[in-house]
């Protein structure tokens, strides 16, 4: 997939796990990739990372080969920005080091090259100012590990040309991302907000002692979990409908979800709280190490792609 949507030079600024995972597949999709990150050891660690990935890429599909001759890396994230037609961001979660950062790439980089950002709530209209081509700087985060989830929310801020969002959409979908266009900014997005209030009401529940941390949990994967999969929560809801579709369902069930939702509660994250989860968390993972529980995931998830693709 040489050249996907017109791109060829892609910078990745930051190789931690976000930007590793982001290089390992834009290498997969034929692109050459400069990395650059300030860390001890980073261009050594970001290769061990990309070779650790590869395997699962392969067994997602055809990768392009010789992946590893198209990778270089630049210690100073300008000197990665120069020749690149799409630079992929993903700096501490911080505004004000990604404002210095955009400056620093919006000046370095090629006037037509896109700058995105990998941030999982900032906005951009914050983020490009200061910039001399704001027109070209938007939102492009992942979820976590994005060389295998699909999903890419694209947003723009106040002095974002449309046409960035469309390259970048395009780009995105070349590569195999599912991209969204998330067409007014908000604090988090649009997917880790559902993650959040979801949460809350997890939290929440732990909380009152009405289920533990690992009933919470399968209350997800073993339910709800497995038909968000395949479709969101109004497409699964149409179906619950049966033949008379959300129609139908919002006249059986309106009612009581909106006394559902009066009944949410509204938790806050003490230290009493923090550690309820920590412990209930540890008892769930019943001594399996990080490194451990990241397999079992991403082992599922190929079984899951691989379905979704096949279907």
């Amino acid at each position: 997939m040489v050249g996907a949507a017109g791109i060829q030079r892609v910078a990745v600024i930051g190789t931690g796990t976000i930007g590793a995972s982001w290089a390992a597949l834009f290498l997969a999709r034929s692109l050459e990739v400069v990395a650059s990150d300030p860390a001890p050891d980073a261009e050594k660690l970001l290769r061990q990372r990309i070779a650790d990935a590869w395997p699962v890429l392969e067994r997602l599909g055809p990768v392009a080969p010789n992946a590893f001759e198209r990778l270089t890396f630049a210690a100073d994230p300008a000197d990665a920005a120069r020749r690149a037609q799409f630079i992929q961001e993903n700096g501490p979660e911080r505004e004000d080091l990604k404002r210095a950062l955009f400056r620093t790439l919006d000046q370095a980089a090629p006037a037509d090259a896109i700058i995105a950002s990998s941030s999982s709530g900032l906005l951009m209209s914050r983020l490009q100012e200061g910039c001399g081509h704001p027109e070209r700087c938007v939102i492009g985060h992942p979820f976590n590990p994005p060389h295998l989830i699909p999903l890419v929310e694209v947003v723009g801020g106040t002095r974002t040309a449309p046409a960035a969002i469309d390259r970048a959409m395009a780009f995105y979908a070349a590569i195999g991302k599912r991209p969204i266009h998330i067409r007014k900014e908000v604090k988090g997005h649009v997917a880790n907000r559902l993650q959040a209030a979801l949460w809350r009401e997890a939290v929440h529940l732990v909380a009152e002692g009405v289920a533990s941390v690992a009933d919470v949990d399968a209350a997800i994967a073993s339910g709800p979990g497995l038909r968000w999969a395949q479709m969101g929560p109004h497409l699964t809801f149409h179906l619950a409908g049966g033949r008379g579709g959300m129609e139908h369902f919002l006249s059986q069930f309106a009612g009581p979800i909106q006394g559902w939702w009066e009944d949410l509660g509204a938790p806050t994250l003490s230290p009493d709280m923090q550690r309820k989860l920590i412990e209930g968390v540890a008892e769930e993972a019943a001594g399996r190490s990080i490194a451990e529980l990241e397999a079992r995931r991403d082992k599922h998830l190929i079984s899951l792609l691989s379905s979704r693709r096949d279907r």
